[in-house]
């Protein structure tokens, strides 16, 4: 039992139209099917290379995040090191410190008492004033002389 509003695509059932009607309407048909056929074969094909796309960028973007990471890693290594060395150092600024107060007393105690004590200038040692960069004066002085023209 077929419903009235529901046509039948045979040319035969087309009476009221004749052959000449019936066979224009089924050609327009098969060209209408063609069209929708190759719209959908071009949509697959989009979507395919969409997905060919997505896929080498999520393969480009997981070597990165490889690298990153590994970069990270090294970081992370060179910070350990670097915090370890600082550890090191400070420790020995505090012996330092605490040495250089004891022998200020000592240093004290002999001037109370009146003895003569010679103290020996500290020599002009560069690492002994990490603040002063031992290159500053030259780079200012070369950088001066290389403006004159």
């Amino acid at each position: 039992m077929s419903s009235p509003s529901r046509r039948s695509s045979s040319p035969d059932s087309n009476i009221e139209g004749g052959s000449g009607s019936g066979s224009a309407g089924d050609e327009r048909k098969r060209k209408r099917m063609l069209s929708n056929r190759e719209s959908a074969r071009r949509s697959r094909a989009r979507k395919q290379q969409r997905m060919e796309e997505l896929i080498a960028e999520a393969s480009r973007l997981q070597a990165e995040n490889a690298r990153v990471e590994a970069q990270i890693g090294a970081y992370t290594a060179e910070l350990g090191k670097v915090d370890g060395e600082n550890a090191v150092l400070r420790a020995r600024h505090g012996e330092l410190a605490g040495r250089l107060q004891a022998l200020g007393g000592v240093l004290e105690i002999f001037q109370v008492a009146g003895a003569a004590v010679d103290i020996p200038e500290i020599p002009d040692d560069p690492l002994l004033r990490p603040w002063q960069s031992p290159f500053a004066p030259q780079l200012a002085a070369t950088g001066a002389d290389a403006f004159q023209f």
